[in-house]
């Protein structure tokens, strides 16, 4: 493999998990401010509020996903 390739596979992977972390950490960002405002109404939405946070974390986790995915092809280790 090229050196150009292995260069063009890491900018791949960390545009992927940039764009997806970031846009996720915005969202969590509003998820935990509503779920604290509605915590502070209703002690018993505590649940809810920690479920939507973790929600919008899943979309960090497919950044995360995809980059090693192209990591670990662009590298030969799989496939």
């Amino acid at each position: 493999m090229v050196v150009s390739d292995i260069g063009m596979v890491a900018i791949g992977a960390g545009i992927a998990i940039g764009i997806a972390g970031g846009l996720s950490a915005i969202a969590q960002g509003m998820a935990a401010s509503a779920g604290q405002a509605a915590i502070t109404e209703n002690e018993k939405l505590f649940s809810k509020a920690l479920i939507l946070a973790a929600i919008t974390e899943t979309q960090a986790i497919y950044g995360l996903i995809v980059a090693l995915l192209l990591i670990f092809y662009g590298f030969g280790v799989i496939g």
